[in-house]
């Protein structure tokens, strides 16, 4: 069974439920997003929300996030998960396939995203689709 990646436009019970199901998987700490918070990040501008199916059925989400600086366009991909029982078959890779495909006909030229480095299988596929891994700090405030 092949994989097909479409963006997501409209909050419906079924992606409401991927959601449900997806992102405990990827954050034990992430709050559950009913269809309002989905509405939010749907709306936002600068989002493009991704999911991957096979036999018809969500397996993985994405978000692709645009935003302009002063120096151009910038894109990062964010949230990438795909559901334990999916993983290896190729889901992620067509989701960012897919994200770098957008990002690169809005406009921007380089797209980051960032792995916890013990997701080894996920840091593996970002390196055989192109990402390299930047000699950069990543700071985070939660004051």
């Amino acid at each position: 069974m092949g994989v097909a990646v479409e963006r997501v436009g409209s909050v419906t019970d079924e992606v409401v439920a991927a959601f449900g199901r997806l992102m405990p998987q990827l954050s034990r700490s992430a709050a559950p997003l009913d269809a309002a918070a989905l509405e939010t990040v749907l709306a936002w501008p600068g989002n493009r929300v991704l999911a991957a199916r096979v036999g018809g059925v969500v397996v993985g989400v994405l978000t692709l996030v645009l935003f302009p600086v002063p120096t151009g366009l910038r894109a990062r991909i964010e949230d990438v998960v795909v559901d334990e029982a999916a993983r290896g078959h190729g889901a992620g890779a067509a989701l960012t396939r897919e994200a770098v495909r957008l990002a690169h006909a809005e406009g921007a030229r380089t797209v980051d995203l960032t792995s916890r480095p013990g997701r080894i299988a996920a840091n593996r596929l970002y390196e055989r689709l192109g990402f390299k891994v930047r000699d950069s700090n990543v700071y985070r405030y939660a004051g």
